[in-house]
């Protein structure tokens, strides 16, 4: 598919916990005087008689006397001991919380580990791996002096050896790819099952690793990207700079549908990227095809690119967005992404004021400039051939919106070649549905 695309890619560390003391300086205690009732005085005489009862009473009071003197006293020492007692337990508590996350990220690191592998490639000498310069970078990682090798990261997704990274991790020119485990084995006999195409907003490849010598692969479990919230604790996973492997670092997801336009350290080309997750997790170099891990361990997006003249900000894409080439794959080996035949703009409230829209969601097939060599829907294309038109706007795919959170891109991905949809479409004033017959991206 292609598509207009809108212009639109730190490491974290916790601040040591302040250490302090809380001194208090009790009040001194009240006096107070307490009534005692008097008793009635007794005839000259009568105390044989009346003596045991008036001595009863006596008693009794004083008992109540003593207790009231006990509770104030109580009440007392508590109000004041228990300020500093409330400090250390919530220290006591808060140290608790921070062991304990930081044991979760230690087991997170080694259940999700084992599933990531750093990827080294060879790209030939005829393509341009010379280095760009945007406000977001993507992350494969490329040595200086116009090297022609790379590295970057891949989530192990197939016991039998597929491992998903990003497309300009393995780009067009590749030669020769290999991936090193966890544990540093080195696999050389790897291909790139295939990768989603220049023009396409998703930054996808497939790899297979044909021999395992002999090594057991195991699979990352793989989350839903569509019940993050933003604040949620995440863990990124990756190949930094091409030379630390598997380096851990901690963040929170900082935003969603996200839409950028970011360069490659590897190639001079720029690419649009949309419905990205934000992060703070650091990001470096060669992090690029790694996973982003919630607290569950599970894989819910594949870190891509960060903001090179920003602090703490890294994008990554939801794993929900490439589900349906993960089943394609998964199933039968093979590499298509589903192809609709349509270049669109993501729909914002600022570009719907522009065009003069009623609607602030959806993927507008807006106007070519230059409609001989740029048509807004491709000649021959299912788009075409279902009857889309210049100025349509999609607004659902199958009954799901087409909203900050999911793209019309992200939304097909989750459907195979061959599928047919149904979209809902926006033109002029009317609202119809079109049946689609998914086809396959073609190479150019």
């Amino acid at each position: 598919m292609t598509e207009n695309e809108s212009a639109k890619s730190k490491d974290e560390t916790s601040e040591p916990m302040s250490s302090f003391s809380v001194s208090s300086k009790p009040n001194p205690p009240k006096t107070i005087s307490f009534t005692v009732p008097s008793l009635p005085k007794l005839p000259a005489g009568s105390f044989n008689k009346h003596g045991k009862r008036y001595l009863a009473a006596a008693l009794v009071v004083l008992f109540v006397v003593i207790v009231l003197i006990s509770s104030f006293l109580g009440a007392w020492i508590e109000r004041n001991v228990s300020g500093s007692s409330a400090v250390t337990a919530s220290l006591g508590s808060q140290k608790q919380i921070i062991t304990s996350n930081g044991e979760l990220t230690e087991k997170i690191a080694k259940i999700v580990g084992q599933s990531v592998v750093s990827v080294n490639v060879n790209i030939n000498s005829g393509s341009n791996t010379g280095s760009a310069s945007d406000s977001f970078g993507l992350f494969g990682f490329s040595p200086p002096q116009q090297s022609t090798q790379a590295a970057g990261t891949g989530i192990i997704i197939s016991s039998n050896g597929i491992v998903m990274t990003n497309r300009h991790v393995v780009p067009v020119g590749t030669t020769s790819v290999s991936v090193t485990l966890s544990d540093g084995t080195q696999l050389n006999d790897v291909s790139v099952i295939g990768r989603t195409s220049s023009n396409s907003s998703l930054d996808v490849a497939f790899l297979k690793i044909k021999n395992t010598d002999g090594h057991k692969l195991i699979p990352a479990v793989l989350g839903n990207s569509s019940q993050v919230e933003v604040g949620e604790p995440v863990v990124a996973i990756g190949n930094a700079l091409g030379q630390f492997q598997n380096t851990i670092t901690s963040g929170i997801i900082s935003g969603y549908g996200r839409d950028i336009t970011a360069s490659s350290s590897i190639g001079s080309s720029t690419e649009g990227l949309e419905d990205l997750f934000q992060t703070d997790a650091a990001i470096n170099e060669g992090n690029s095809g790694g996973p982003l891990v919630n607290l569950n361990g599970q894989v819910i997006g594949m870190d891509t690119a960060t903001a090179s003249s920003g602090q703490n900000i890294g994008f990554a894409i939801p794993i929900n967005d490439v589900m349906g080439l993960i089943k394609q794959v998964l199933k039968t080996g093979t590499f298509s992404q589903p192809y609709l035949g349509v270049r669109y703009v993501p729909l914002t409230p600022d570009v719907a004021n522009e065009y003069n829209l009623s609607v602030n969601n959806g993927a507008f097939i807006a106007p070519s400039n230059n409609p001989s060599s740029n048509p807004s829907v491709i000649p021959g294309s299912p788009a075409a051939q279902a009857g889309l038109q210049q100025n349509d706007i999609i607004t659902q795919v199958n009954g799901k919106n087409i909203n900050q959170l999911n793209s019309l891109t992200s939304l097909l991905d989750n459907y195979v070649s061959g599928d047919k949809i149904t979209l809902t479409i926006l033109r002029g004033n009317n609202t119809i549905h079109v049946n689609v017959t998914l086809g396959s991206e073609p190479s150019s």
